[in-house]
């Protein structure tokens, strides 16, 4: 957690809000019936203060801090999901954050949405023009799935008295899952990275930085060539950072919607990025005792490789 205090005010930044799994860490049921013996990631969870305990984890969200050329700071939020509210309380509040400027969606599932009934608390306040809606950035199949479950988000103009109340007010801004139609969010360009979350749905990732290239990719089974193509060493361009999935630490996992352990590592290798950090753990993974088995990966693979964690905050040159 060293790199809280690095990062200049003139400078961009990635907050990691939640690197945990749908589920979170800990999972409910390992404190309230537990296995013989007790599940020890989970239990190893609850008993550090949280601002300084990587294994409790809340679902995985990434907040970018953009710094833009004139000083001016634009907030970036890659998912909402069941624990939002949680994570603003903690980490919004930590690093002084105001308010949200946009909001990207990966894909439509709980664990990227259910929250976004809560952007009423972090939305931007005009002092000229009152309230301002969140411009928030999604495929048209995710828009239709989300209103189904909260129709007051929809495009409709919004009763008076929602303007004023608790009502998270959003302006609906339609993307295409296509690496080549990219999009700009607060005045960053943002590369949909279109990726297999189980093989008959596709979840968005997102490339963006001009500096510093990052690839985020929250969901993932597996890589279409186009996509990988694009973030991948010697064919799209090298990537200064990539941020990707692994669910699972076991290879014959339950789950066949996200990387496991070693699928993850077997990714990096092929996109060949300067740095990789990695989120969307459940508790098979002990932070500390991964990374030093990561450590050792990383020399002998010769790509530095670290799971990331809640509240991680690494400075960054976007433009």
């Amino acid at each position: 957690m060293e790199e809280r205090d690095t990062v200049r005010d003139d400078q961009s930044s990635l907050i990691f809000l939640g690197t945990g799994s749908s589920t979170g860490i800990p999972n409910a049921k390992c404190i309230i019936q537990p296995s013989t013996p007790p599940c020890s990631v989970c239990f190893d969870s609850i008993k550090l203060p949280l601002q300084t305990n990587p294994n409790y984890r809340c679902n995985t969200s990434l907040l970018i801090d953009y710094c833009k050329a004139n000083g001016e700071h634009n907030y970036i939020l890659i998912d909402a999901g069941k624990t939002f509210r949680e994570q603003v309380l903690r980490w919004f509040t930590f690093y002084k954050i105001p308010h949200l400027d946009s909001v990207l969606l990966t894909h439509e599932h709980a664990d990227a949405v259910h929250g976004l009934d809560d952007l009423h608390c972090v939305r931007h306040i005009n002092p000229d023009n009152g309230v301002s809606p969140i411009p928030l950035y999604a495929t048209q199949e995710c828009l239709d799935s989300v209103i189904l479950r909260f129709p007051h988000l929809s495009k409709e103009e919004p009763k008076q008295h929602e303007v004023t109340g608790q009502v998270a007010l959003v302006d609906w801004r339609i993307i295409e899952n296509h690496c080549e139609k990219p999009f700009i969010a607060s005045g960053l360009q943002f590369f949909p990275l279109p990726v297999m979350h189980g093989e008959d749905y596709v979840a968005l990732g997102f490339l963006f930085g001009d500096k510093c290239k990052v690839a985020y990719v929250s969901d993932v089974s597996r890589f279409p060539s186009s996509t990988e193509y694009v973030i991948s060493k010697g064919k799209g361009g090298e990537l200064d950072l990539l941020i990707l999935d692994t669910n699972c630490i076991y290879l014959n996992g339950l789950r066949n919607t996200h990387f496991c352990f070693p699928e993850t590592l077997d990714a990096v290798k092929r996109i060949s990025p300067k740095r990789a950090l990695l989120i969307g753990m459940n508790h098979s993974y002990d932070h500390d005792e991964i990374n030093q088995y990561l450590l050792e990966w990383s020399e002998r693979e010769g790509i530095p490789v670290q799971l990331a964690h809640d509240g991680l905050r690494i400075p960054i040159e976007l433009c």
